[in-house]
Protein backbone atom coordinates (compact mmCIF):
# COMPACT_ATOMS: atom_id res chain seq x y z
CA UNK A 1 0.00 0.00 0.00
CA UNK A 2 1.43 3.39 -1.09
CA UNK A 3 0.67 6.74 0.05
CA UNK A 4 -1.61 6.82 -2.84
CA UNK A 5 -3.49 3.79 -1.25
CA UNK A 6 -3.61 5.55 1.97
CA UNK A 7 -5.03 8.53 1.01
CA UNK A 8 -7.45 6.64 -1.17
CA UNK A 9 -8.65 4.88 1.55
CA UNK A 10 -9.61 7.95 3.64
CA UNK A 11 -11.13 9.64 0.92
CA UNK A 12 -13.14 6.15 0.47
CA UNK A 13 -13.98 6.28 3.96
CA UNK A 14 -15.52 9.81 3.49
CA UNK A 15 -17.98 9.01 1.17
CA UNK A 16 -19.12 5.95 3.15
CA UNK A 17 -19.92 7.76 5.85
CA UNK A 18 -21.44 10.78 4.58
CA UNK A 19 -24.95 10.96 2.64
CA UNK A 20 -27.42 8.55 3.36
CA UNK A 21 -26.05 6.31 5.65
CA UNK A 22 -26.77 9.14 8.42
CA UNK A 23 -30.44 9.54 7.37
CA UNK A 24 -32.49 10.24 10.80
CA UNK A 25 -33.65 7.53 13.24
CA UNK A 26 -34.82 4.39 12.13
CA UNK A 27 -37.80 2.33 13.80
CA UNK A 28 -36.68 -1.00 16.11
CA UNK A 29 -38.62 -3.02 14.04
CA UNK A 30 -35.93 -1.63 10.98
CA UNK A 31 -33.55 -1.87 13.61
CA UNK A 32 -34.07 -5.55 14.49
CA UNK A 33 -34.22 -6.80 11.18
CA UNK A 34 -31.46 -5.12 9.98
CA UNK A 35 -29.16 -6.15 12.81
CA UNK A 36 -30.32 -10.35 11.88
CA UNK A 37 -29.33 -9.31 8.00
CA UNK A 38 -25.92 -8.31 9.30
CA UNK A 39 -25.31 -10.90 11.22
CA UNK A 40 -26.53 -13.21 8.19
CA UNK A 41 -24.15 -11.64 6.01
CA UNK A 42 -20.86 -12.14 8.45
CA UNK A 43 -22.10 -15.86 8.56
CA UNK A 44 -21.97 -15.99 4.93
CA UNK A 45 -19.08 -14.25 4.06
CA UNK A 46 -17.33 -16.50 6.82
CA UNK A 47 -18.22 -19.24 5.14
CA UNK A 48 -16.57 -18.40 2.10
CA UNK A 49 -13.50 -17.68 3.13
CA UNK A 50 -13.62 -21.55 4.67
CA UNK A 51 -12.34 -22.79 0.99
CA UNK A 52 -9.22 -20.46 1.08
CA UNK A 53 -6.21 -21.17 2.43
CA UNK A 54 -2.76 -19.17 4.20
CA UNK A 55 -3.07 -15.72 4.58
CA UNK A 56 -5.84 -15.10 1.65
CA UNK A 57 -7.81 -16.79 4.23
CA UNK A 58 -7.09 -14.78 7.33
CA UNK A 59 -7.41 -11.51 5.06
CA UNK A 60 -10.92 -12.76 4.13
CA UNK A 61 -11.65 -13.28 7.84
CA UNK A 62 -10.71 -9.87 8.33
CA UNK A 63 -12.52 -8.45 6.03
CA UNK A 64 -15.49 -10.45 6.50
CA UNK A 65 -15.40 -9.39 10.44
CA UNK A 66 -14.74 -5.99 9.28
CA UNK A 67 -17.36 -5.51 7.26
CA UNK A 68 -19.88 -6.66 9.79
CA UNK A 69 -18.56 -4.46 12.25
CA UNK A 70 -18.81 -1.39 10.19
CA UNK A 71 -22.26 -2.41 9.25
CA UNK A 72 -23.58 -2.90 12.91
CA UNK A 73 -21.75 0.20 13.76
CA UNK A 74 -23.60 2.47 10.84
CA UNK A 75 -26.63 0.84 12.08
CA UNK A 76 -26.32 2.07 15.24
CA UNK A 77 -25.75 5.36 13.99
CA UNK A 78 -29.22 5.76 12.18
CA UNK A 79 -31.04 4.26 14.72
CA UNK A 80 -29.86 6.58 17.44
CA UNK A 81 -28.03 9.43 15.16
CA UNK A 82 -25.87 11.24 17.09
CA UNK A 83 -22.44 12.78 16.95
CA UNK A 84 -20.64 10.16 18.97
CA UNK A 85 -22.44 7.25 17.35
CA UNK A 86 -21.33 8.47 13.79
CA UNK A 87 -17.55 8.97 15.27
CA UNK A 88 -17.75 5.25 16.77
CA UNK A 89 -18.99 3.84 13.07
CA UNK A 90 -15.98 6.46 11.17
CA UNK A 91 -13.66 4.62 13.84
CA UNK A 92 -14.96 1.06 13.19
CA UNK A 93 -14.01 1.67 9.40
CA UNK A 94 -10.67 2.82 10.10
CA UNK A 95 -10.14 -0.48 12.48
CA UNK A 96 -11.47 -2.28 9.54
CA UNK A 97 -9.09 -1.43 6.61
CA UNK A 98 -6.26 -1.37 9.11
CA UNK A 99 -6.72 -5.09 10.29
CA UNK A 100 -7.29 -6.06 6.65
CA UNK A 101 -4.05 -3.63 5.17
CA UNK A 102 -1.66 -5.43 8.18
CA UNK A 103 -3.24 -8.71 7.32
CA UNK A 104 -1.98 -8.36 3.80
CA UNK A 105 1.27 -7.24 5.00
CA UNK A 106 1.70 -10.83 5.96
CA UNK A 107 2.35 -11.78 2.11
CA UNK A 108 5.48 -9.88 1.96
CA UNK A 109 8.82 -10.04 3.84
CA UNK A 110 11.82 -8.00 4.42
CA UNK A 111 12.00 -4.38 4.05
CA UNK A 112 8.87 -4.78 2.12
CA UNK A 113 6.43 -6.30 4.98
CA UNK A 114 7.98 -3.38 7.26
CA UNK A 115 6.81 -0.66 5.27
CA UNK A 116 3.91 -1.92 4.29
CA UNK A 117 2.82 -2.58 8.30
CA UNK A 118 4.37 1.43 8.37
CA UNK A 119 2.08 2.33 5.59
CA UNK A 120 -1.14 0.44 6.87
CA UNK A 121 -0.43 2.40 10.17
CA UNK A 122 0.11 6.09 8.56
CA UNK A 123 -3.45 4.98 6.89
CA UNK A 124 -4.80 4.08 10.20
CA UNK A 125 -3.97 7.06 12.21
CA UNK A 126 -5.21 9.18 9.28
CA UNK A 127 -8.62 7.71 9.28
CA UNK A 128 -8.68 8.10 13.36
CA UNK A 129 -7.26 11.68 13.18
CA UNK A 130 -9.94 12.74 10.74
CA UNK A 131 -12.85 10.85 12.63
CA UNK A 132 -11.92 12.86 15.84
CA UNK A 133 -11.81 15.88 13.46
CA UNK A 134 -15.11 15.44 12.31
CA UNK A 135 -16.70 15.13 15.52
CA UNK A 136 -15.27 17.77 17.45
CA UNK A 137 -15.99 20.24 14.19
CA UNK A 138 -19.39 19.07 14.94
CA UNK A 139 -20.35 19.02 18.13
CA UNK A 140 -18.33 22.75 18.09
CA UNK A 141 -21.00 23.64 15.05
CA UNK A 142 -23.69 22.31 17.34
CA UNK A 143 -22.52 24.49 20.93
CA UNK A 144 -21.61 27.82 18.71
CA UNK A 145 -25.73 28.07 17.40
CA UNK A 146 -26.39 27.49 21.20
CA UNK A 147 -24.45 29.58 22.64
CA UNK A 148 -22.89 33.47 22.85
CA UNK A 149 -19.80 34.96 20.42
CA UNK A 150 -17.36 34.44 23.30
CA UNK A 151 -18.28 30.47 23.32
CA UNK A 152 -18.29 30.23 19.33
CA UNK A 153 -14.60 31.62 19.50
CA UNK A 154 -14.07 29.52 22.22
CA UNK A 155 -15.38 26.29 20.24
CA UNK A 156 -13.39 27.78 17.18
CA UNK A 157 -10.23 27.29 19.23
CA UNK A 158 -10.74 24.03 20.16
CA UNK A 159 -11.28 22.94 16.53
CA UNK A 160 -8.33 24.87 15.32
CA UNK A 161 -6.56 22.83 17.98
CA UNK A 162 -8.00 19.08 17.28
CA UNK A 163 -7.12 20.36 13.89
CA UNK A 164 -3.43 20.97 14.11
CA UNK A 165 -3.25 17.62 16.35
CA UNK A 166 -4.25 16.09 13.32
CA UNK A 167 -2.02 17.37 11.06
CA UNK A 168 0.85 16.39 13.36
CA UNK A 169 -0.20 12.93 13.99
CA UNK A 170 -0.21 12.50 10.11
CA UNK A 171 3.11 14.29 9.40
CA UNK A 172 4.80 11.53 12.32
CA UNK A 173 2.94 8.26 10.42
CA UNK A 174 4.12 9.33 7.12
CA UNK A 175 7.48 10.70 8.61
CA UNK A 176 7.70 7.34 10.09
CA UNK A 177 7.02 5.48 6.49
CA UNK A 178 9.65 7.23 4.96
CA UNK A 179 12.24 6.59 7.58
CA UNK A 180 11.39 2.90 7.39
CA UNK A 181 12.11 2.84 3.46
CA UNK A 182 15.16 3.97 4.24
CA UNK A 183 16.12 1.25 5.84
CA UNK A 184 16.31 -0.81 2.07
CA UNK A 185 19.51 1.62 1.77
CA UNK A 186 22.68 1.81 3.24
CA UNK A 187 25.80 3.96 4.08
CA UNK A 188 25.49 7.89 2.83
CA UNK A 189 22.18 6.72 0.67
CA UNK A 190 20.53 5.94 3.77
CA UNK A 191 21.94 9.03 6.18
CA UNK A 192 20.89 11.03 3.21
CA UNK A 193 17.43 9.22 2.87
CA UNK A 194 16.83 9.97 6.63
CA UNK A 195 17.82 13.57 6.59
CA UNK A 196 15.57 14.40 3.49
CA UNK A 197 12.44 13.11 5.22
CA UNK A 198 13.32 14.99 8.42
CA UNK A 199 13.57 18.11 6.66
CA UNK A 200 10.37 16.94 4.87
CA UNK A 201 8.45 16.05 7.96
CA UNK A 202 10.04 18.41 10.21
CA UNK A 203 11.07 15.79 12.34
Amino acid sequence: MNKLSINAITIAVGFALSGGVWAAGISKTEYTSEKKSIESTYKTDKDNCKSMKGNAKDVCMKEAKGKENVAKAELEARYKPSDKARYKARVAKADADYAVAKEKCDDQKGNAKDVCVKEAKAGYTTAKADAKTNKTVAEANKDANQTSTKAREKANEKVADVRKDAVEDKRDAEYAVAKEKCDSLTGSAKDKCIADAKVRYKQ
